[in-house]
């Protein structure tokens, strides 16, 4: 199933939609500001299998998520002052920001070091999506689902089309906004206000090298 989204202005029904589907443990095809991210709700643990089984990432492997402000990054990572200068000054935007976990992300979520990436894209429509569902939505870049293809070949998919012809029944629906970007968000670890870039993709970072303003 493939519903169209208004890229600027998205459809209340639209949202309403997804989010029913997300509620009752739907995985779902959505628009961000650079690539489609894959996504379901943070608490669905069957749906996050579900992403991982999709993505053929192995347990442990950490997966992003999408909250809607920075008070709402707040209940899922501890965040120190000169951190939150940071975040401020760059979000919404193309970054996905490392920080420390709070006991509010599922351990699944997380990495060895109890890190979790956040993102708070500049699209309306996954920000539409966290407010009305109360809960981040995971993230992660939609990429050729083909089993026979090793996971460091995979290319990003930016086709809505093309993305619900290669995926099936794989997944429950995609929100279809046009063609995107084929460049993912740019990584970065922020701890203590000191920023290092571990991708660097979409969003500019002229501003790390100088050090957080």
């Amino acid at each position: 199933m493939r519903i169209k989204v208004h890229p600027e202005t998205p459809q209340r029904q639209a949202v309403h939609r997804a989010v029913e589907i997300l509620r009752s443990g739907g995985v779902i095809v959505y628009p961000t500001d650079t690539v489609y991210g894959l996504g379901c709700d943070l608490r669905e643990r069957k749906a996050v299998d579900r992403i991982y089984a999709i993505k053929r990432m192995e347990r442990g492997k950490p997966l992003s998520i999408v909250c809607a402000d920075l008070s709402h990054i707040s209940e899922y990572a501890h965040i120190a002052k000169s951190d939150y200068r940071v975040l401020r000054q760059r979000l919404p935007g193309p970054y996905t920001f490392v920080l420390e976990a709070s006991r509010q992300v599922p351990r699944l979520l997380t990495t060895n070091q109890k890190t979790i990436g956040i993102r708070i894209p500049d699209h309306p429509f996954p920000l539409a999506l966290v407010r009305e569902l109360g809960s981040p939505i995971i993230t992660t870049s939609v990429t050729d689902p083909r089993f026979d293809v090793p996971a460091a070949e995979k290319e990003l998919l930016n086709d809505p089309e093309d993305i619900e012809r290669r995926y099936g029944k794989l997944i429950d629906c995609v929100f279809d906004a046009g063609v995107l970007s084929l460049e993912p968000s740019t990584v970065i670890a922020l701890s203590d206000g000191v920023p290092t870039v571990l991708r660097k993709a979409t969003g500019e970072t002229s501003w790390v090298q100088a050090g957080p303003a």
